[in-house]
């Protein structure tokens, strides 16, 4: 099925995304074509995943798939379609934290397997403005898979176009800032100070919206 994803993503979301957020990416180049690779992004909105995808050439796009939580994405009927067939998602089984279950084995397997892996280490969506604090698994996940770079991103915007609790988008214009990739070199708080302070950069960088 990775005709009808290309397609849908390609053809379909990528024209709506540009029509509807403008996007300005800055840092383009820095964006992995090849895994395994770590996409670690600020969170605001259900457009930041289509936002990333529609970034992606389509040959590229084979290999790049959301971490999402399954207890919301895969509930059954449309959502749960599709999120498996075209979003692609690895899922993540947040219900299933702290009873001994691996929640995030899904995503150490994709990226073993070469995927570029886009994650919200904040966890869940945020009000867009502010970066909420940040979960150590994708510390964890540095650490199982440490040849995968960790890139940074700042999505500026995303929250305004679809907020938390809506369910209309709106044209607001947003840029995509993408940082240059941290490596896990053994020390987690470390490794976490790290990625909190290039997203923090990379926010305090982001231009004005052109679209106010």
């Amino acid at each position: 099925m990775r005709w009808l994803r290309r397609l849908v993503l390609v053809g379909i979301a990528r024209p709506i995304a540009r029509i509807f957020t403008g996007a300005d990416i800055i840092g383009r180049e820095r964006l992995p074509l090849k895994g395994p690779a770590i996409l670690a992004a600020n969170h605001a909105s259900h457009v930041d995943t289509i936002l990333m995808l529609t970034l992606y050439p389509s040959k590229a796009l084979d290999r790049v798939r959301p971490a999402a939580a399954a207890d919301y994405f895969l509930k059954g009927g449309l959502i749960s379609w599709l999120s498996n067939t075209i979003i692609g998602i690895v899922p993540v089984h947040r219900d299933k934290a702290g009873t001994g279950v691996d929640v995030l084995a899904p995503v150490r397997e994709a990226l073993k397997a070469g995927d570029i892996v886009l994650i919200f280490p904040e966890g869940t969506r945020g009000d867009g403005e502010e970066m909420s604090d940040l979960k150590s698994g994708v510390a964890r996940l540095a650490a199982d898979v440490p040849e995968a770079p960790v890139y940074p991103i700042w999505l500026q915007g995303a929250g305004r176009v679809l907020p938390k609790g809506e369910v209309v988008p709106v044209p607001m214009n947003c840029t995509v800032l993408v940082g240059e990739p941290i490596y896990w070199q053994g020390d987690r708080k470390a490794f976490m100070e790290a990625l909190r302070v290039a997203l923090e950069d990379l926010h305090a960088k982001a231009p004005p919206q052109r679209w106010a």
